[in-house]
């Protein structure tokens, strides 16, 4: 690809990162910034981070057990939301706690709202909604006193139970 071929938008700099991302095998920011250079489009670490959080990039496992980055988009394409969903709890549920109807889940920087988009586009009747922050996650129970009981739900999805 040139120069021409890609405007010097924000827009068009994150369509091309996620572009990437989603053919497969970035595994770091080094070979990401290194491919974009070669295609002309010019960024600053500091700018490359703020476009994976932006474009909603994380690190998963492959099944050759290399870290790459994916999207919500890639790794949708590849599991069906209960398998997503386990497989995010493992790689990404640090710790998780409950209280009244609330269950707090930590994950890495950055990874939380990844997995509250996976846990609320899998149906489960227990949970009202999610707020999500960089490294935490509130996930609301429809039981007054449903928090334990979902942050021992994602615990056991985190440990393959």
């Amino acid at each position: 690809m040139t120069i021409g071929q890609i405007p010097h938008t924000k827009a068009a700099r994150q369509a091309r990162v996620r572009h990437l991302i989603e053919a497969g095998g970035v595994e770091s920011q080094t070979q990401l910034a290194g491919v974009l250079d070669a295609e002309g489009i010019h960024v600053t670490q500091a700018t490359l981070s703020r476009d994976l959080v932006e474009v909603g990039a994380v690190k998963v496992r492959g099944a050759d057990g290399r870290l790459t980055y994916a999207t919500q988009a890639t790794v949708e394409s590849l599991e069906d939301g209960s398998t997503r969903l386990n497989r995010l709890c493992a790689e990404l549920l640090h710790s998780a706690a409950g209280s009244a109807n609330l269950a707090v889940l930590r994950t890495p920087e950055g990874a939380a709202q990844f997995l509250a988009m996976a846990i609320d586009s899998h149906e489960d009747e227990d949970i009202l909604g999610t707020v999500a922050g960089d490294d935490t996650i509130i996930v609301i129970s429809r039981e007054p006193n449903g928090g334990e009981s979902l942050a021992a739900k994602f615990l056991a999805r985190a440990s393959g139970h």
